[in-house]
């Protein structure tokens, strides 16, 4: 008989290192009274990023949201851009802020990113960008995208959210394209409470980025453009460098845990976990399982409302999907039969519990419960 869990679980928990830990660093912090404006433990977490994401350039920010819209800024972003309505809000929401109407295209049914088939129908004279989503810690088909800016003369920018870490054939997900934002957020593989970073390839790129997350200020009596405040403070650096060291260790356990969710679930009639592909190594941010009503015997609803009263608490990732919101239902693109993959997938979707506290046996559990809820045919 299945019982109920004593406590609740989520569908995340943020690496929290021991305390002690942070308190050395911050330590440090207190003894040059140098709170933010790209102190020493911001310094030390620009190279050590940089460094484990293999990027030439990157720019920390006090979060992820204002990294983009600073990017999309830095690249002169105008018109239009096309982008996906599966993803998390601030992704269509940065283009509307910078004055961009957001055109939706359909996503791919394997990869659940933007499809660079629907993105090519969607260029017009007024397009001057794609902005595509790297979802779960799977990448966007970043070949096929680079070919369309390539051909039409775009350029290319990514929500690299869930894809801290990621690879493909052994390159940083964060070399591809223009510019990619990695968000730092409490709820994301590596964290600093709040915050994210722009990494890019142009030097020039990271001097304008630059200078826009802090007002634009080019000297104590200088300022070039009409900027932002996007700093980092030392109290986020630290948590930054203090969980940095922790998150091999984090990413390895996540992978045992997916290991037992596909094992468990991966054949099961009605229930579709994200693909493997080959050359990519995930960041692991989410275990997302697809639910075919007609397959499985129950609606996503109905196993993401039963496992609550189990105590677990799965999250509808993307639900619904922006295209549906009273700021953007409107447009063209918008329209539902524009967007038959993203609608079906956004009706589908089921995020797992997955983080490294989380024990074997509990993700045992979890499977156990989810497989209880199938009708049987």
């Amino acid at each position: 008989m299945i019982r109920p869990f004593s406590e609740p679980i989520y569908v995340t928990r943020p690496l929290l290192p021991a305390l002690d830990e942070l308190q050395a660093r911050l330590g440090d912090v207190w003894k040059t009274q140098w709170l933010t404006n790209g102190g020493e433990q911001h310094e030390q977490l620009e190279r050590a990023i940089a460094a484990r994401l293999g990027v030439e350039q990157l720019s920390l920010f006090n979060n992820g949201t204002i990294a983009l819209l600073i990017a999309i800024r830095a690249l002169n972003l105008r018109g239009e851009v096309i982008t996906t309505p599966f993803t998390f809000p601030a992704t269509p929401h940065v283009l509307a802020w910078a004055g961009i109407t957001p055109v939706f295209a359909d996503i791919d049914p394997v990869r659940l990113t933007i499809d660079p088939a629907h993105v090519e129908a969607l260029v017009t004279p007024k397009t001057t960008a794609i902005l595509g989503v790297h979802v779960y810690g799977t990448p966007c088909d970043v070949d096929a995208l680079s070919g369309i800016a390539a051909r039409r003369g775009l350029r290319v920018v990514y929500d690299g959210a869930h894809a801290f870490g990621v690879r493909i054939d052994g390159r940083g997900v964060g070399t591809f394209g223009d510019a990619t934002m990695f968000s730092f957020h409490a709820t994301k593989l590596f964290h600093t409470a709040e915050g994210g970073a722009i990494a890019c390839a142009d030097a020039g790129l990271r001097h304008r980025i630059e200078r826009l997350k802090n007002f634009g200020i080019a000297g104590q009596e200088e300022v070039e453009g009409i900027g932002l405040n996007g700093k980092m403070n030392e109290l986020q650096a630290a948590l930054g460098m203090t969980v940095l060291a922790h998150v091999d260790e984090e990413v390895a356990r996540r992978r045992e845990l997916l290991a037992i969710y596909q094992q468990r679930l991966g054949r099961i009639e009605g229930l579709t976990l994200m693909p493997q592909l080959p050359g990519v190594e995930s960041s692991c941010q989410y275990c997302a399982v697809l639910v075919d009503h007609a397959r499985f015997g129950r609606t996503r609803d109905e196993v993401h409302e039963t496992m609550k009263t189990y105590n677990v608490f799965t999250r509808k990732y993307f639900y619904p999907l922006c295209s549906d919101y009273e700021s953007y239902r409107d447009l063209p693109s918008a329209r539902p039969s524009c967007l038959p993959v993203a609608r079906r997938a956004a009706s589908q979707v089921l995020c797992l519990p997955l983080y490294g506290t989380l024990g074997a046996d509990t993700v045992q559990a979890i499977c156990d419960l989810l497989l209880s809820t199938r009708r049987a045919s």
